[in-house]
Parts: structure tokens; C-alpha cells; sequence
């Protein structure tokens, strides 16, 4: 009880009216991050870009490289210096999250901008990253269905893009049931991965035919991408690793409904990169170790084409088994992304940084969840898989922008901490703080999440057609347009910043608690 005294106290100085209902206790709350990073899921369904673009080499360093910066990005997100994740999320536990944070680190004269640009930037990219999982989940039951008839039967485009609908529908009823659903499967969903990556690493090491020794798992460079520069393939690979950790702030957006929330949030937002690293650690080395044929992953007509490698490592009823494990866990890390973006509705309608406050703002009358933004998510991720059915490539652009959107999202508030260090004082802070080392962990943090946004939009493949060229750039530069476009015409005339919703001060309810 406590706690979520704490934490009330703690949203009133922040200006916002308690409105939820704080049932996230701290395991939970990690697995909600883990959930949301969804490690098995990420690296199985990017594993191909890093297998392509340099092999088991970039795999494996790829991944720790990658790790050591994306947990800077954590740590930024959770510290109370504000230098980064885990500390700006110590000071500021609202749901509002990243573009909260943002308006709270740059002069008034820049928070409309800036705020509203952020927020609406992660929103959309968290919209997108659910309905990119939850066609990953149509296309891993594809998958499974090839497996199981020996690539004999293959689903069209129609088929899966309906059973897309299917899976997001299934995650607006869910998240509509409230926080206490996604909550208990976010606990199972720790356990699972744990137990998944056993079974995973087990079924390999102990089925596959052959067993690639340490030269090759380690340090073997392949290049399919026709590019000759071993640099850019090398850089390329790393899409896989960051591809694969996005996720960690989750519990920031579910600030509000998490007891004791400026601590259990960053708390969940660094020690799930950190085991997210470690679970992906012993998944990768189980794969370098067993991979039967590159060029045979590479020529596979399975959906999902890790599915060419357990099918070639362990048979098809091994494989079988192996794939539904990913498939759970790529439903449970999809569910996440659409807690995350009707929590950010909420947030930015109720400071008006977004239109339609009393559709975003409405809560379910027993859960407490904010359905408005549930259900809008649910409707975009439809009409997006229906671009799947005409056009693949131009599906693929839109999503690729949600991986970039969120980058820049990680980046914004960082850069802002930077260029206005001064901004906040020690009353503000949290009780994380990365100290002395607050400017050093946001500089890198920042330059990597940008350097990714670079490559997020290059062409993976040489020569460049019209078909493998890669279309995120005009994605993301139209979301960017609208974004702009809706703040000069909308945004602007609406949203001055954070709106004061609390009618009582924290003085006044601490003594109210008491």
C-alpha cells in the first residue's frame, strides 16, 4: 500500500489525476518489458538480414556490440540524472513516457514542437510494430503449416493477411480486458521464454546432423547482399540485434498502473536488455553452432525462413515444436506494442497533443483500460495487412518505418539532455541516477540510435530494382510530413505542453494518504 502512495504523490506533483488502477507489481512490470522485447521472436524473425549481411560473425558480435549500446538507450530511459532511459523514467513515472520526458527537457519555448512531434512519432511507430508482430504470428502459423506438409502447402497473401486480423483482434479483446490480462501473461511469458530457450537450445544440440565448429560459429563472414564493402555489410547486420531489443521502455507506458512505478520502471527497463542479451546469447549460439546450410536458408520458400533451419537441423516434428515456441512468444511480444500506443493516446489526448480526448481518455468501466486507443490500433493494423495482399513491398516500407520511428524516439530525448543539461534540477530527480556518467552513457546512447536510423533506410541488397530496393525512407519521410503537417494546421492551436489534470496538490494528498 505503501507504494502506491508513492507513486500516487508522486504522479499529483507531476500534475496528472490518479485514473488507473496500479496491479503491476514489479515482476510484471519486467516482464512486460521482456514481453515487449520478445528476444526469440525479434532474432528469428530478422535472423536472415544478419545471416545474409555478414553470418555467424556479425550475429554473435553483432549482438553484443549492439547490446552494450541499447542498454546506454535503457539506462538513459531509467536514471534520476536524466541522462538516459531507466533515469528519466526514475523521475518523471507517467504514462506519457518518451514524449513526457521530452517536454520535460527542453525550454517551454520548444515543448509544443518537440513534445508533439515525439509522441506522435512513437504512438504511430508502436502501432506499427504490433501490426508488424501480429502478421509475423499469421506468417509463423504459415510456417508451421509448411512444415508440417513438407512445403506442400502454402498459404496466399489473402489468407495470411486474414489471419492477421484474426491475431489483432485477439490482442484488442485482450488489451481491452485490462492491465491484470496483459500483467499475468507477461509473468507467464518470463518463464516461457526462459523455458523456450532450453528447449530451443537443447532440441538443436542434440538433433542436428552435424555440428559447425568454433572458427565457424564465431567467426565465419558470409556476404549475400551483393554489396562489396564488408564495413556497410558488417553495419547492416546490426539491423538484427537493434530489431531485436526494441522494446525495454514498455513499462514506462504503463507507469500509471505499476505499483511503486519510479522504481519497478526503471528497474524493469535495464534488467530486461540485460536479460534479453543473455537469453539471445545462448539462442544465437545454438544456432551458429547447428545451421545446416546458409545457402539453404537463403533459397527457402517458408514463410518465415528460420524455418528452413530447424527444418534442416531437427526434422519436421522437432522443427515443428521449435516454431510454435517462437510463435507464442512472437504473440505475447505483439500484444505488448498495443498497450503501448493506447497508453500514448491516452497521454498525449490529455494534454491535447492529439485529437479525439474523450474517445482516447474513455477507460473500460471495471479494467481501467483506455479501449479508444485499443481499438484504433486494431483498425490501422487491419487496414495495414491489407496493403500486405496487394503489395508486400510497400507493406514492408511502412513497417520498417516503426523500427526508425522508434529509434528516433530512443534519440530525441536524449539529444535534448544533452543540448539542455541544465534544464532540471536535483528536485526533480528520481531515485536512479547515472551521475558523472549521465552526459557520457546519452552521448552514445544518441549517436548509435541515429547511426541505426541511417542504415534502417539503406538498400540491403546490390544491385538496387525496383523490388528489393528499400522503401522505409519514403515511409518514415510521409509519417515525418503528416506529423508536421497535422502540428501547423492542428497540433499547434491545441497543445502548449503537459495539461495540469490533478485537483488536488501532492502536499494535500500526502496528508490525505497519512
Amino acid at each position: 500500500a505503501d507504494e502506491v502512495q508513492v507513486s500516487d504523490i508522486k504522479l499529483a506533483e507531476l500534475g496528472y489525476k490518479q485514473e488507473f488502477k496500479r496491479e503491476m507489481g514489479l515482476l510484471a512490470n519486467i516482464g512486460l518489458s521482456l514481453t515487449a522485447i520478445g528476444v526469440l521472436t525479434g532474432m528469428s524473425s530478422a535472423f536472415q538480414t544478419a545471416l545474409f549481411s555478414g553470418g555467424p560473425l556479425v550475429l554473435f558480435w553483432g549482438w553484443n556490440i549492439v547490446s552494450i549500446f541499447m542498454f546506454f538507450t535503457a539506462l538513459s530511459q531509467a536514471n534520476r540524472g536524466y541522462s538516459n532511459a531507466a533515469e528519466i523514467c526514475s523521475a518523471f513515472p507517467t504514462m506519457g513516457g518518451l514524449y513526457f520526458w521530452t517536454c520535460k527537457l527542453v525550454p517551454e519555448k520548444y515543448v509544443s514542437f518537440l513534445g508533439y512531434v515525439t509522441g506522435n512519432l512513437y504512438a504511430w511507430g508502436m502501432v506499427f510494430t504490433g501490426t508488424a508482430g501480429n502478421l509475423s504470428v499469421a506468417l509463423y502459423i504459415a510456417s508451421l503449416i509448411q512444415v508440417g506438409s513438407d512445403g506442400q502447402t502454402n498459404l496466399t497473401n489473402v489468407q495470411i493477411a486474414f489471419i492477421g486480423w484474426a491475431v489483432n483482434i485477439v490482442s484488442g479483446i485482450l488489451n481491452t480486458i485490462g492491465m491484470r490480462a496483459i500483467g499475468n501473461i507477461s509473468r507467464f511469458n518470463v518463464w516461457f521464454t526462459l523455458i523456450g530457450t532450453v528447449i530451443l537450445f537443447v532440441t538443436l544440440f542434440a538433433a542436428s546432423p552435424a555440428k559447425n565448429n568454433a572458427q565457424f560459429a564465431f567467426f565465419d563472414f558470409e556476404n549475400f547482399t551483393g554489396w562489396h564493402n564488408n564495413g556497410l555489410v558488417f553495419m547492416l547486420g546490426f539491423l538484427q540485434a537493434v530489431y531485436s531489443l526494441q522494446g525495454s521502455e514498455t513499462s514506462a507506458q504503463v507507469s500509471e498502473e505499476a505499483q511503486n512505478a519510479e522504481v519497478n520502471g526503471p528497474i524493469a527497463i535495464y534488467s530486461s536488455i540485460i536479460g534479453s542479451w543473455f537469453v539471445g546469447l545462448l539462442y544465437l549460439i545454438a544456432l551458429n553452432f547447428n545451421i545446416q546450410s546458409i545457402e539453404s536458408v537463403a533459397g527457402t520458400s517458408f514463410a518465415i525462413p528460420i524455418a528452413q533451419l530447424y527444418y534442416d537441423a531437427v526434422g519436421k516434428k522437432l522443427a515443428l515444436l521449435c516454431i510454435f515456441v517462437i510463435f507464442l512468444a512472437q504473440w505475447a511480444a505483439s500484444l505488448t506494442a498495443w498497450t503501448a500506443s493506447s497508453r500514448l493516446f491516452f497521454a498525449l489526448s490529455r494534454d491535447s497533443a492529439f485529437p479525439g480526448r474523450k474517445i482516447f481518455m474513455a477507460l473500460t468501466k471495471e479494467s481501467k483500460a483506455p479501449y479508444g486507443g485499443v481499438w484504433f490500433s486494431v483498425i490501422i493494423g487491419c487496414i495495414l495487412h491489407l496493403t500486405y495482399i496487394g503489395s508486400a513491398v510497400a507493406y514492408n516500407a511502412i513497417i520498417s518505418s516503426a523500427a526508425i520511428g522508434v529509434q528516433l524516439s530512443y534519440a530525441l530525448p536524449m539529444i535534448c539532455r544533452i543540448i539542455w543539461p541544465d534544464i532540471l534540477n536535483d528536485t526533480n530527480k528520481g531515485p536512479f541516477s547515472l551521475g558523472k556518467y549521465g552526459f557520457a552513457v546519452n552521448f552514445f546512447g544518441a549517436a548509435f540510435a541515429l547511426v541505426m536510423c541511417v542504415f534502417f533506410i539503406l538498400p540491403t541488397a546490390n544491385p538496387v530494382t525496383v523490388l528489393n530496393m528499400n522503401y522505409a525512407i519514403v515511409a518514415v519521410g510521409a509519417v515525418l510530413v503528416l506529423i508536421v503537417t497535422s502540428f501547423i494546421f492542428w497540433g499547434r492551436f491545441h497543445f502548449h505542453g503537459p495539461i495540469r489534470t490533478v485537483d488536488i496538490s501532492a502536499d494535500d494528498l500526502k496528508h490525505e494518504k497519512r
